[in-house]
């Protein structure tokens, strides 16, 4: 479909102004009886305007027994097709003025209309976050910041707020710094994810709504009774949905309000049992688990899997596991089956080997070799050019639990 409409250009229009994009076109139109109007419509389908979101019909002025029918572009009423004489006998053409505003065109045909002509990737797009559009824009599209976010709220009637990513992740507690370009500054979201409501202030803790597929996969290798280990857990995608699966989970965050949240999150969704919450930094909380879940029986006891999303470090809080069963190794030789965690690290590389440059990177924190022969390194998605996020999943080995420090 060619199209015919578009909006008036004002290259350089920093601030939104609506009335700017209103515009006319005058198009060909033909007189039908209202009664052949289906009929028409089927029969010379072809020969109708057939613009995106704007009818093919409009009232007739001169008439209520009449249609108008509006036909394509570059129509020739001299060479009237047969699919339109067949239905009626003495076609009457007459010229329709199309009156367009704002409201009609999309946000990316506005944003095309204001940005230079020879931009690129024009900034439509977005992630959203319950009632929030979260954008991430481009140095050279800041001028712009604020018409594009008015215009992202105005085409989207579920967005009631629209933020920039304004710096990079922060490193202590995983927020983006961020500003407000247009809408109502309420930064509470609320979403559902994995069958759990989640409900935390946006602009104090980490949340991405792109990690929901890989939340699920990890969830899915959950059994029921199960003990789960999250040691980045923020306000619970893998954590909520562990518990409600029948897992037992730890469940741990540095941040304050990822903490409160957490706890939040977890009477909203009514878990009356089997999730304990922490507020430490990740190397403590892992020692600490380790400890809290040995101590609930005499006999050897450990987790099943142990999270770690913080791609940006988490590989660093892998020493950790070094000798941390140490004290308890004979515990651990006098089970019949005893079992060592699987530890899910994510983590993102650049290099054209990532497996091998992951592998490399797990044995430099930890000191010691992975059974790398029963490691999986998974990738989850593109966050960049040449930069990809990946979850390495390997077993505990015992060389590394019981291992003397370095």
């Amino acid at each position: 479909m060619t199209a015919l409409f578009r909006p008036p250009v004002h290259r350089g229009m920093t601030a939104l102004n609506r009335e700017a994009f209103k515009t006319t076109y005058q198009v060909k139109a033909i007189r039908v009886p209202v009664k052949k109007v289906k009929d028409f419509m089927k029969t010379a389908s072809d020969q109708l305007l057939n613009q995106p979101r704007y009818p093919n019909v409009a009232a007739d002025p001169t008439s209520k027994d009449n249609k108008l029918l509006l036909l394509k572009n570059g129509f020739e009423k001299d060479d009237v097709p047969s699919s339109i004489k067949s239905l009626v006998d003495n076609p009457d053409f007459v010229t329709h003025t199309v009156e367009l505003d704002y409201g009609y065109w999309t946000a990316e045909q506005i944003l095309h209309a204001v940005m230079p002509e020879n931009a690129t990737d024009i900034p439509s797009s977005f992630t959203q976050i319950g009632h929030i559009a979260h954008m991430n824009l481009r140095e050279d599209y800041l001028p712009w910041k604020h018409l594009i976010g008015e215009v992202i709220l105005d085409k989207n009637k579920n967005i009631t707020a629209v933020v920039n990513k304004t710096d990079s992740i922060d490193t202590t507690f995983r927020f983006f710094k961020m500003e407000l370009l247009a809408g109502e500054n309420n930064m509470i979201a609320q979403v559902k994810e994995s069958g759990c409501i989640f409900k935390f202030d946006f602009s104090r803790v980490y949340w991405n709504s792109r990690l929901q597929t890989e939340h699920d996969r990890l969830i899915k290798k959950f059994k029921k009774d199960e003990y789960i280990c999250d040691v980045f857990g923020g306000v619970g995608p893998f954590a909520l949905p562990a518990a409600k699966k029948g897992c037992r989970v730890y469940a741990n965050d540095l941040n304050p309000e990822s903490f409160r949240w957490l706890q939040e999150n977890i009477k909203i969704n009514k878990i009356m049992s089997g999730i304990k919450s922490y507020n430490l930094d990740g190397s403590a909380f892992i020692q600490q688990a380790a400890h809290d879940l040995q101590a609930t029986s005499k006999e050897w006891k450990a987790f099943d899997h142990v999270v770690m999303n913080l791609p940006a470090t988490a590989i660093e809080f892998l020493g950790a596991f070094r000798g941390i069963y140490r004290e308890r190794k004979s515990l651990y030789e006098a089970a019949a089956d005893p079992k060592l965690p699987t530890i899910h690290c994510h983590c993102f590389s650049k290099s054209q080997d990532p497996t091998r440059d992951i592998f490399d990177r797990v044995k430099q924190a930890i000191g010691l070799h992975i059974d790398e022969s029963r490691a999986e390194v998974h990738l989850v998605r593109n966050v960049a050019p040449k930069k990809n996020m990946y979850c390495i999943s390997f077993p505990l080995t015992p060389e590394i639990a019981f291992a003397a420090p370095r």
